[in-house]
């Protein structure tokens, strides 16, 4: 049997926004390897492995992948959301970069439905014209790079889609983030704080600036932040396609 690695995203948390490619390829897969409650989506299939790991330990994710797939196991490595927006694909290709004779392996990257994105669709259009995407932890990188990266974003007028925006570990980073954009931005500018879009725990709040607070996010929470031309029509957030 010739070995692949598939890195495959699971979407935002709904089965029904799994792409049926991504389905195709966790059914012909013979070892699931990722996160484990990510793993613990997937239907039990008789003959396919299952490795879970813990969520801090990509790298050693990545190599055990790798190595199945030389043994020729056909390996899907599981995100959420997309694999490639602050998830395992990077996570893979740092492991083949470590180790080249991994060129020859047959890898893919199978897209899915980014967190940002779910969230957004559930209020309309916030990113509907230029925006960016941060990833507000700093385990990876130092905060004075998050601020940095967040107040010129803020500054360039971009509507904002904030990844981990707030964890146990990390209780105070987002209230410092709330406090550049109110330094930078109008207190009616827009906030969504978006929570396990598209499960049955959902919950959606759209607020101005000035009525934001810290406790409204955790780790399950997207929040998306409108540029100074969003605006909100009824029930819908957009922002429009053009600037005066």
């Amino acid at each position: 049997m010739s070995g692949w690695v598939r890195i495959v995203g699971l979407g935002p948390g709904c089965d029904g926004m799994i792409t049926p490619e991504a389905q195709a390829i966790m059914a012909q897969a013979t070892d699931i390897v990722g996160y484990g409650p990510y793993v613990d989506r997937i239907p039990d299939s008789p003959g396919q492995r299952k490795h879970a790991s813990d969520n801090r330990v990509e790298r050693e994710r990545a190599d055990h992948a790798l190595e199945l797939a030389r043994g020729g196991g056909q390996v899907a490595v599981v995100s959420s959301g997309d694999p490639g927006v602050f998830a395992m694909a990077s996570a893979v290709f740092e492991a083949v970069e470590a180790d080249p004779a991994a060129l020859d392996l047959d890898i893919a990257v199978i897209p899915g439905i980014t967190a940002m994105l779910a969230a957004a669709a559930r209020v309309g259009a916030p990113l509907g014209h230029d925006f960016c995407a941060l990833n507000l932890s700093d385990n990876l990188k130092p905060w004075s790079l998050v601020e940095r990266r967040l107040r010129l974003a803020a500054e360039a007028d971009l509507a904002m889609a904030f990844y981990n925006p707030r964890s146990r570990a990390r209780p105070d980073g987002f209230a410092r983030a709330l406090a550049i954009l109110s330094e930078v931005c109008a207190d009616d500018r827009l906030v969504i704080f978006a929570r396990a879009v598209t499960t049955p725990e959902e919950e959606i709040r759209v607020v101005p600036l000035s009525q934001a607070r810290p406790e409204m996010a955790d780790m399950r929470t997207m929040v998306l932040v409108g540029a100074s031309t969003t605006r909100q029509v009824g029930r819908f957030v957009y922002t429009p396609r053009s600037v005066p």
